[in-house]
């Protein structure tokens, strides 16, 4: 099962948390139909959205998204504090070649753009933070981000492992944040440990769970305290009934259109279900929406 943990060490002077999200990517790539690059891409950005929504409180959420100028287009994630991720990338049968390393290119995949992160803290507006994508690879990527516009250094580990035959075979990461007055000692320990961290999808293809990735990160320190450990899940809150309110504010003709063809079917971008919609569910959507105008102009709503 795939879980996130959250832990402290080092008096408190660090804070970590870990992850291991095979199956939550795997059903991202089951319902996106990805090739590796989106595979690898979106994992990576899911993973980073549960791991950056571990730091905020229930009912809480946070989107990423990568607007790059690559042949994946857009890579977005939203994830809650609960442990729910749900996300798609604009073009997911894409195929490039390896990189230098002989790696998935995912940095040649999401390009050159704009990476936003958007916290929902139950303010009337959301909080957005945005910064040029450095490379693509995503964790440098929130790295930078994190240091730019929220002024908190920090490491992040992510990894995706996509056998020739589209598989997910390991995916993962870790967030680690010394904390403000961290001692020289607790940081170059931190600094020690992650020169030892290779490959996360690795650490979880090898069998490791999230509390030994939270251990590997942490290993040194005698005091670690795991906090508390989250169920993850792919989850997404569309319904037909979502789906029918987005309808209702289409236009007369548009509307007119749909009702007339005598079928509709709308997919939504983040999971990729399909909603059905017949001519009588067409009728009553189209006169649902003629009423909400005429109520509109008679200034009853």
């Amino acid at each position: 099962m795939d879980q996130l943990i959250k832990a402290t060490a080092a008096g408190g002077e660090v804070r970590a948390f870990a992850a291991v999200t095979t199956d939550v990517v795997a059903e991202a790539m089951r319902r996106h139909d990805c090739y590796p690059v989106a595979a690898a891409a979106l994992g990576r950005t899911m993973t980073g959205a549960l791991l950056l929504a571990a730091n905020l409180k229930n009912k809480e959420s946070v989107t990423i998204k990568f607007k790059g100028d690559g042949p994946l287009g857009t890579v977005t994630a939203d994830a809650t504090a609960e442990g729910s991720v749900r996300g798609y990338v604009d073009h997911p049968h894409v195929n490039i070649p390896l990189n230098s390393h002989g790696k998935i290119d995912v940095g040649g995949g999401i390009g050159a753009g704009i990476l936003s992160v958007t916290r929902f803290t139950g303010l009337k507006e959301p909080v957005t933070g945005s910064v040029d994508i450095t490379n693509g690879e995503v964790a440098e990527d929130l790295i930078n981000y994190l240091y730019t516009s929220e002024q908190t250094p920090s490491s992040i580990g992510l990894g995706v492992l996509v056998s020739p035959e589209l598989k997910c075979l390991g995916a993962g990461g870790f967030f680690i944040q010394p904390m403000p007055g961290a001692s020289d000692e607790t940081i170059d320990r931190l600094e020690e440990n992650l020169k030892g961290i290779s490959s996360v999808s690795h650490m979880v293809l090898e069998g490791m769970d999230a509390a030994g990735i939270a251990g590997k990160i942490l290993g040194g320190f005698d005091d670690v305290k795991i906090l508390s450990t989250i169920d993850l899940a792919f989850r997404c809150n569309c319904s037909k009934n979502y789906i029918t309110d987005r309808l209702l504010t289409l236009g007369e003709e548009d509307l007119r259109a749909l009702r007339d063809d005598g079928t509709a079917e709308v997919k939504c971008h983040f999971c990729n279900e399909a909603y059905t919609f017949d001519r009588e569910d067409l009728s009553v959507i189209y006169n649902v929406a003629q009423k909400m105008r005429d109520m509109r102009a008679r200034g009853q709503l």
